[in-house]
């Protein structure tokens, strides 16, 4: 069942009876696991005390505005990410444009004029590395504090753990550029995808090798280079086929532009779509330069072989498509 909740883009959106209301604060990129557990504890907590489950997010990205040439790329469009915090049972969702002004509020400010006096807030939920306010000056202790001061509860929550790493946005970032999709899949709770439209590509793959479906993306965080196991989705369309993906310059063709192509496991069974969602599963190989088309085309024919022995290993993946 889909959670559907109320999003506000300003403070002035937000309606007088946003609280009470459980919260949490974040920027959220990804909805990795260590947020998914907030977001969870956030919507378990609000409905035990009959309060509303509320987040707080923010749009640009604060570093894109305090220090741009530092900002990171990020895993998730601000669509993206709200939809899967409302799949986490998350009510209303504020997306605070972040100015110079909020910039310059310092940690009791924000708690004071928006957390408590704009929304409501009876309990506050972050991450044991939160940092809040002017210079980030404010931490977890702080919030604590105030809290205490303007009568909230706040919960800490220890940061996720897997395998011994800490789950971050930051290290899902480093791990899909490095092509290690399977790991940053566990990280994520889910496949990291790229969203798109099916795109004319040069026709090589339906001349000299196979055909493919070219995805043009605004993603920011794409997979290295490389041969990956995907699931492709039709977007706003319910088919979807099991997939091997080529990121790339397609080096065999002196390529000068990357590219995202992907070859279709099973029927296409009607029209092409018109956009598409590829998630990334494992990692097959590096992309590397053949001696000529048919070398590739045999290396891609084992490289279907591949991906076809994993989804026969998930049965569910491999579903025919709908």
């Amino acid at each position: 069942m889909i959670h559907r909740g109320a999003i506000y883009k300003s403070l002035a959106e937000t309606p007088r009876d946003f609280g009470p209301c459980a919260i949490t604060i974040g920027n959220f990129d990804g909805v990795h696991a260590g947020h998914r557990k907030i977001l969870r504890r956030v919507a378990a907590l609000a409905r035990e005390e009959g309060w509303k489950a509320a987040a707080l997010t923010f749009d640009p990205h604060p570093s894109k505005l305090l220090a741009p040439a530092t900002a990171p790329r990020l895993l998730t469009t601000l669509d993206q990410r709200t939809r899967m915090m409302l799949e986490q049972g998350i009510d209303q969702i504020l997306i605070l444009p972040f100015t110079l002004e909020v910039a310059a509020l310092t940690p009791e400010e924000f708690v004071r004029e928006l957390l408590v006096d704009k929304l409501g807030a009876r309990a506050v939920l972050v991450g044991a590395n939160f940092h809040f306010g002017k210079r980030a000056a404010g931490d977890a202790g702080t919030l604590e504090q105030l809290g205490e001061r303007y009568s909230f509860e706040t919960d800490i929550l220890a940061p996720v753990v897997w395998r011994k790493r800490v789950i971050s946005s930051s290290e899902i970032r480093r791990l899909i550029g490095a092509g290690n999709v399977s790991t940053a899949c566990r990280m994520l709770s889910r496949p990291h995808s790229l969203e798109g439209t099916v795109v004319r590509g040069e026709g090589i793959g339906s001349k000299q090798t196979v055909p493919t479906l070219n995805l043009d993306t605004k993603a920011e965080v794409v997979p290295g280079n490389g041969v990956y196991v995907t699931r492709t989705r039709e977007c706003g369309g319910q088919r979807e086929w099991p997939s091997i993906t080529n990121v790339g310059y397609r080096p065999t063709f002196d390529g000068q532009h990357r590219t995202i192509e992907t070859y279709l496991l099973s029927a296409l069974d009607g029209a092409p779509p018109e956009e598409i969602s590829v998630e990334f599963l494992r990692r097959v190989r590096d992309e590397r330069k053949f001696e000529n088309p048919e070398a590739l085309k045999a290396q891609i024919l084992r490289d279907v072989g591949r991906a076809q022995t994993y989804f026969r290993r998930l049965p569910e993946a491999a579903a025919p498509a709908r």
